[in-house]
Order: C-alpha cells, then sequence, then structure tokens
C-alpha cells in the first residue's frame, strides 16, 4: 500500500515520525485506525491523517504504552 505523505510534512520528518510510531505499535500500542496493515504501514497511515504528529521540544509527553513506564 502506498501511503502519501502530507505536503506539510517534509520527507524526512515524516519518515522519522513513521518509524517511532511503527516501533511503538510493535511493541503493544493500539493502532489509531482501523485496518490489518502491518506496522510500518499503520503509521505512516496514522502519521499522514494527523492523528500522530511531533511534540515540541520543551512538552511533557504523555505514556502511551504500558513499556514506557
Amino acid at each position: 500500500m502506498l501511503v502519501t505523505r502530507p505536503p506539510t510534512t517534509n520527507a524526512y520528518e515524516f519518515i522519522v515520525i513513521s518509524a517511532l510510531r511503527a516501533q511503538q505499535l510493535l511493541g503493544g500500542c493500539t493502532p489509531r485506525l482501523p485496518g490489518e496493515h502491518n506496522a510500518m504501514v499503520m503509521a505512516q497511515m496514522e502519521v499522514a491523517a494527523g492523528h500522530v504528529t511531533r511534540a515540541a521540544a520543551t512538552d511533557e509527553a504523555p505514556l502511551q504504552c504500558g513499556w514506557q513506564r
């Protein structure tokens, strides 16, 4: 499946955020979109849909998975 990145996100940022989200999905996090896709495709779809974004460096990121504790 081909996922088109949003025009507001550069290619490097899209891939890095998608890779980090794929790691979370492989670690047991619940996908934010329906469907049966592998972790990388699901992560790219979530980033492209705006369900996953980059946090600012000063933001305190909430825990999303049990393994992050």
